[in-house]
């Protein structure tokens, strides 16, 4: 097995590997070739050596790890998601921040998207358990294949925030990264957040106007000061890092 140098995969290893031996169980329940919603991999051969497969993901080494992302990247498996350059948004810098300096059990992380904060937050975080939502089945699924992969903490939900049916007070922490400029009702949206958390919420939405036109809303701080307030929040504190508004609100 080669020893590869972590340097050459810029690629959060442990969660890429997880991704990859994801795919890789999903074929072998599909008679070898990869179920998808995603049309590049449906129907795609892909198998690794049971070696790389059958343990935990946490018992094999860093370079075991890297072998499975060397067979990803020659197999041509799209590992762009997982890249390791997240970790330089002074956005995520900001919330990852706050995130070490207070106590957690879990995250229901809205609108995970591609994972621009929840790779870095299960990289940082490898042992708090989060809950990605997002309106999107093939996101979900993604969340799904890293889980199935040996990422046990990470879990999906294919749901909107402002009607969804999770408990009161059941998270301890509620993200909402560059999410809210996109929602019709923000204040359903924040309400529903504030529901369900049992600590803290994160927001983060964009300070100045830009040219995205699914940004429906330009949230300042007096309108979100607004928001949070009239949901209940009692301390509200406020970041601001390269067009970029964070909101750390408090219950």
């Amino acid at each position: 097995m080669n020893n590869l140098d972590a340097s050459e995969f810029p690629y959060y290893r442990r969660i890429t590997a997880a991704y990859i031996r994801g795919l890789a169980v999903n074929a072998n329940q599909n008679g070898g070739t990869i179920s998808s919603l995603d049309a590049d991999l449906n129907g795609v051969p892909f198998a690794l050596p049971e070696d790389l497969l059958v343990p935990d993901l946490d018992d094999l080494s860093d370079e075991e790890q890297n072998e499975i992302i060397r067979i990803g990247v020659d197999n041509k498996l799209k590992l762009y998601r997982f890249k390791n350059t997240h970790d330089n948004l002074g956005r995520i810098v900001g919330v990852m921040g706050f995130l070490k300096s207070v106590q957690m059990e879990s995250v229901l992380d809205i609108g995970s998207g591609r994972g621009v904060f929840l790779w870095p937050f299960i990289n940082a975080f490898p042992y708090i358990p989060v809950t990605a939502v997002d309106m999107l089945d093939y996101r979900v699924e993604l969340y799904g294949t890293v889980q199935q992969g040996g990422i046990e903490t990470l879990s999906g939900i294919q749901g909107d925030i402002c009607n969804l049916d999770v408990p009161d007070k059941s998270y301890d922490i509620v993200s909402m990264l560059e999410v809210l400029e996109h929602i019709p009702d923000v204040a359903t949206a924040v309400k529903s957040a504030v529901r369900i958390a049992r600590k803290f919420i994160v927001v983060s939405v964009p300070s100045k106007p830009d040219d995205n036109p699914d940004h429906i809303h330009l949230l300042t701080k007096e309108i979100l000061e607004t928001l949070f307030n009239d949901a209940g929040c009692k301390k509200l504190k406020f970041d601001e890092v390269n067009n970029h508004r964070i909101l750390f609100a408090t219950l």
